[in-house]
């Protein structure tokens, strides 16, 4: 018998039924704007690629998200994973920098043991994944000096909703848990963000790594302890589980960007009214954090550039007055990329300090008749403390969903809505029918 930390014991034996009803709130809301993401990714050329890849190389019988074809429980989890990356418009946590429910959501539907679930099961195997996997995001940055994607972590949240999913005992889900901290993808984030590729966050390789890790640990495959769960100098990461809940602490994104670029975003939005023509702008100051500043792609050639570009951001922003899907897969405007040619980004120290915790960005227009208009410090909105509304969500979801769901998009909504009164299987027959290849 292995020696396993208490917060094992907590993902065994929390009681999901008993998650309070903001939690539970929080969660649909979670759930909901990760689906209306993984439907709105189905546009992109990455969400094919992924189909393919799981349908011919991961053998199965087990459906897929918003795509036709089976595959394997792992070609589930890696597709799964993928397609929400694909849209960089889904939930993150600051002092994660990066993503948990891309690779939760895959998870949970990749396994057939799902089907058997309670609606309010499901929402609190979500509630769990969200406090196991941040909490291993917190540990990694904390004991490691690179800065790893977020499949380096949310493998570990997987991993859990699994090994809790397949009723593992104390030791095999102690070995799962290090089985996918050792093998999640320990790839290195700024790789991505100097040059914004199909590799995106990890997330896909996350969500299958936790998958992997759970089902070879059930057979008895062994595992060395996760540092980011045991390890003495990460021991107060753990030590308020249960008490004090990460998932109200995620963000929701307003904009399919990176996050790093949307207080830039913010930013220039409050200055647009004062410009009646954005082709009068000769230039455009953006002063932020060092991590905003390496968002450099000017034009990109591809909706990962673009949704890695803060230039291209504020050129749409300016330009459309809004930020969204069409804005990072339609990127060949020639208004919009003069416009980008004409962004200037400045590091601000007093930004730098900030960062993780919270990012800072102003702006300032230059205009052909000598005017300069200037915005005050922006933060992205949707944080926990100026979140977006349950009005604003749902303007998303739709916003994201309808071009694929169609008059579905509706009986989604309210499935997920009353999710904790219906069983599992109504939700994930709206996830991977058919009617939605």
């Amino acid at each position: 018998m292995t020696a396993y930390p208490a917060s094992v014991d907590w993902i065994r034996d929390a009681d999901l039924a008993a998650f309070d009803p903001a939690l539970v709130h929080q969660a649909k809301r979670c759930l909901l704007d990760l689906c209306g993401v993984a439907a709105g990714a189905t546009r992109t050329e990455l969400a094919d690629m992924a189909r393919r890849f799981v349908t011919t190389q991961h053998g199965g019988d087990q459906p897929l998200l918003f795509a036709a074809g089976r595959s394997s429980p792992t070609g589930v989890a890696l597709h799964g994973g993928w397609l929400i990356d694909a849209l960089d418009a889904h939930d993150g946590q600051v002092l994660t920098k990066g993503h948990a429910g891309v690779a939760l959501l895959p998870g949970l539907i990749a396994l057939p043991e799902a089907r058997h679930l309670s609606g309010r099961d499901f929402l609190g195997l979500l509630i769990l994944g969200y406090e196991v996997a941040t909490r291993a995001g917190i540990a990694l940055h904390a004991s490691s000096p690179d800065y790893h994607t977020s499949g380096a972590w949310n493998a570990l949240g997987v991993a859990a909703v699994a090994g809790r999913l397949m009723g593992l005992d104390p030791d095999r889900l102690h070995h799962a848990l290090g089985i996918a901290e050792f093998y999640g993808p320990r790839s290195q984030m700024m790789r991505c963000i100097d040059h914004p590729t199909m590799l995106k966050d990890g997330s896909g390789w996350g969500a299958m790594t936790g998958i992997s890790a759970a089902l070879l640990a059930r057979d008895g495959f062994t595992g060395a302890p996760a540092l980011t769960m045991t390890a003495p100098q990460v021991e107060a990461v753990w030590g308020d589980l249960g008490q004090r809940w990460y998932l109200h602490e995620q963000y929701f994104k307003a904009y399919p960007v990176c996050r790093w670029a949307q207080p830039a975003v913010e930013a220039v939005l409050t200055l647009r009214e004062r410009v009646d023509d954005p082709s009068t702008i000769s230039r455009i100051e953006v002063v932020t954090f060092h991590e905003a500043r390496r968002l450099h792609v000017v034009h990109p050639v591809s909706t990962e550039q673009a949704q890695y570009s803060l230039p291209w951001s504020v050129a749409c922003a300016l330009g459309r007055g809004t930020l969204d899907a069409e804005a990072v897969t339609a990127y060949d405007t020639p208004e919009l990329r003069k416009l980008a040619s004409r962004v200037e980004i400045i590091e601000s120290d007093a930004f730098n300090a900030c960062f993780p915790a919270e990012r800072w960005a102003t702006a300032r227009l230059h205009l052909n008749d000598g005017q300069i208009v200037e915005s005050m410090p922006c933060e992205a909105r949707g944080n926990p403390h100026n979140p977006l509304s349950d009005k604003e969500l749902t303007a998303k979801y739709h916003a994201l969903a309808d071009p694929l769901l169609g008059d579905r998009t509706a009986t989604l909504y309210d499935t997920v809505m009353t999710l904790e009164e219906r069983p599992a299987s109504d939700l994930l027959g709206l996830l991977t029918s058919a009617e939605a290849d």
